[in-house]
């Protein structure tokens, strides 16, 4: 298992090698195609290679033009299977936290607990890939007060990590009707991810939730404003017919907000930075990262 894991990574980091030149290739195929359409003359510099360059086109579909990158073969067995996550904490864990990561068990579907005990990460990252998971999210504390959670996305990453901020449990929310957590596949709502940056966290975040039924009423929001996304979990109802809607929140409630993505899993401490926020970052006001 250990073996095939490390060709495995290196034939992905193969992969990720030949992105630039890939990349290269397009752009001066894109080059020829415009120039073809438009009618002008061949630049000097394309010449040489310009009947190579139309006999790939030629041969291009839409699945093929665009080279794909790491990211797409991240991602490229997600819709196949419904993701599997394991959920952990630090170690020797406060009661908070448990309840917490409790909390967030009935969030996720199809995710697993499991006490942290005296496991270090390699170990769970290897029986995790060993056991088709998907996902593995760390819940971190301080001083009783739950402050970082971590998704590392298996086999090969990406891991995310983000500060926790504002934890409202259910336990917390003055509500007596708050009722159970439905197991039903939630709606999901990713508000202002507009940038390229913001793409990328929406695909790390919506990953972790299987394709709902279109009937379900359960829903779970990830709201960005100024690089703070909101979280929330909402159950709604139509007792007067389609037009009137009840929303009952059913936590819980927090906030994230992301500081770092490694093109690696969690255990790899080796991993390249794909994003890391810098000093003097938080004083540059108007500068937002993941929305508008």
């Amino acid at each position: 298992m250990l073996r095939r894991n490390i060709r495995l990574r290196r034939e992905y980091l193969y992969r990720k090698s030949l992105e630039g030149k890939a990349r290269l290739l397009y752009e001066k195929k894109r080059k020829i195609r415009e120039i073809l359409e438009e009618g002008k003359p061949i630049p000097t510099e394309l010449r040489n290679e310009e009947a190579a360059l139309r006999h790939e086109i030629d041969l291009e579909d839409e699945n093929t033009a665009v080279p794909r990158s790491h990211i797409d073969d991240e991602y490229a067995n997600a819709s196949e299977k419904d993701p599997k996550i394991l959920l952990t904490t630090s170690r020797n864990p406060s009661a908070p936290l448990i309840q917490f990561t409790k909390e967030l068990k009935f969030v996720f579907p199809n995710a697993q607990q499991m006490n942290r005990g005296g496991q270090v990460i390699s170990e769970i990252i290897e029986t995790c890939r060993a056991h088709d998971f998907t996902d593995v999210l760390l819940v971190h504390e301080h001083r009783g007060v739950p402050d970082g959670l971590i998704i590392s996305h298996l086999p090969f990453g990406p891991t995310a990590y983000f500060q926790l901020l504002n934890v409202v449990t259910r336990h917390d929310i003055k509500d007596k009707n708050i009722g159970t957590v439905p197991q039903a596949y939630p709606h999901l709502i990713l508000n202002n991810f507009t940038t390229k940056l913001g793409e990328r966290t929406a695909n790390i975040l919506k990953y972790l939730f299987p394709v709902p039924k279109p009937d379900t009423k359960r829903v779970v929001t990830f709201a960005n404003q100024s690089d703070y996304i909101s979280f929330r979990h909402h159950l709604y109802e139509k007792p007067g017919g389609p037009k009137s809607i009840e929303l009952k929140e059913i936590g819980p409630r927090f906030e994230l907000r992301l500081y770092q993505i490694k093109l690696g899993t969690v255990d790899q401490s080796e991993a390249q930075n794909e994003w890391v926020i810098r000093p003097y970052m938080n004083t540059a006001k108007k500068r937002k990262f993941i929305g508008d």
